[in-house]
């Protein structure tokens, strides 16, 4: 067992197996999470518990977050009985969460304060990719920390990269997320297209899935499409809420706009489901 101890906070979709593939790993792992039911499957495959992220940092060497959005992350780093709470120098802190390259410069300075050091290493891929260890991470932050880091991070993926400083990992997600946007829509235009026009959806996804267009993403989804499951890998309103942060950093080309519309119209009806749901909303 490595003598490294992590913290981790966020335990939803991707935190649970993500964090699992550290205690597999042999890393002492303690964890934190609002939602304290899902704290249970984490105890009983050998992590402990923090009662605060106060707590959790001054158990752990290097912290991970996976949580939702901007605020979440403010209010972790930043509120009563957040990790910033006290001084806690000498901590690594790497944030995988989805969310603007703002906060991660501002969290980043406001760790540098502390004597610690903060990368945003948001990751790409969904849940089989988080319980088999294949994401792809991409890191921003200093590359000494990175260093740091990188034999950790291995755990977690297939692909670990350094893009840059401080928020460029979450430049680098924002823009792969909004490619996601454009092809998951452009699948479900395509589809109904064809099945309108008199071709069976199968028979469409049998000949995209056999082109030089096919993907494992084009599978997964076509598959979804098929048995009429829209339960969510990655849901909906998660990929409308990195498109409003895309359009936040001034990304605003004419598929970028068309394709922020069609989440935001979407998401009051559909946000739970998966993202491929966005065919449902096109089909109404």
């Amino acid at each position: 067992m490595t003598t490294t101890t992590i913290g981790w906070i966020g335990l939803g979709n991707m935190g649970i197996p993500m964090s699992q593939q550290l205690i597999t790993a042999g890393y002492p792992v303690a964890v934190y999470n609002r939602n304290k039911e899902k704290v249970t499957a984490l105890k009983a495959a050998g992590a402990t518990t923090a009662a605060t992220p106060a707590e959790l940092i001054s158990q752990a060497a290097v912290i991970f977050t996976m949580v939702s959005d901007d605020q979440a992350i403010r209010d972790i780093f930043q509120g009563e009985d957040g990790l910033l709470h006290g001084k806690t120098d000498k901590k690594l802190i790497i944030n995988m969460s989805t969310v603007s390259p703002a906060i991660s410069r501002e969290m980043a300075a406001a760790c540098q304060k502390q004597g610690s050091q903060y990368l945003d290493a948001p990751v790409s891929g969904s849940v089989k990719q988080a319980e088999t260890g294949q994401l792809v991470v991409m890191v921003g932050g200093d590359s000494a920390a990175f260093d740091q880091a990188t034999p950790i991070l291995q755990n977690l993926g297939r692909l670990v990269l350094r893009v840059g400083d401080a928020g460029a990992g979450n430049t680098a997600k924002l823009a792969i997320n909004l490619l996601l946007g454009f092809h998951a829509q452009g699948l479900a235009e395509a589809a109904l297209f064809a099945r309108a026009h008199g071709v069976k959806t199968e028979d469409f996804l049998n000949i995209f899935n056999n082109s030089a267009l096919g993907n494992v993403f084009g599978k997964i989804k076509g598959d979804a499409i098929l048995q009429d499951n829209y339960k969510a890998a990655f849901a909906l309103k998660l990929i409308a809420k990195d498109l409003r942060l895309a359009k936040a950093e001034g990304w605003n080309t004419p598929l970028a706009e068309t394709t922020w519309q069609s989440y935001q119209q979407a998401e009051p009806g559909f946000g739970d489901q998966d993202i491929i749901a966005i065919l449902r909303w096109l089909d109404k």
